[in-house]
């Protein structure tokens, strides 16, 4: 059975960094790409990186993009979020996924609905 842990969340100062994790268990060998979306109060979630199990491809949400890093461990089971230079709008309950579809990676955050594992998600506050 596969599962994914998400970890990493916190409270940081506006200017700040945080690391986020994605641990993942179970038959991961299906995996084609993991996801990191986030949903703030009040707001529909949405997508914020991507990064391809076959060649590391990654993508970003416009917001983010210059501010955020996603990478991943050789072993593939693991797979990280660094966000630095944060801002309060960065704001949100950030969760992993994982999906074993071959979808267009440039629109994974249209593709929502086809990424099958979910983490539980970690929350992002940022604040003075």
């Amino acid at each position: 059975q596969v599962q994914l842990v998400d970890s990493g969340g916190g409270l940081v100062q506006p200017g700040g960094s945080l690391r986020l994790s994605c641990a993942a268990s179970g038959y991961t060998s299906d995996f084609t790409a993991i996801a990191w979306f986030r949903q703030a109060p009040g707001k529909e979630r949405e997508g914020v990186s991507c990064i391809s199990y076959y060649d590391g491809s990654t993508y970003y949400t416009d917001s983010v993009k210059g501010r955020f890093t996603i990478s991943r461990a050789n072993a593939k089971n693991t797979v990280w979020l660094q966000m630095d230079s944060l801002k309060p709008e960065d704001t949100a309950v950030y969760y992993c996924a994982a999906t074993v579809r071959l979808i267009e990676l440039s629109r994974y955050s249209e593709y929502e609905r086809f990424f099958d594992y979910w983490g539980q998600g970690t929350q992002v506050t940022v604040s003075s």
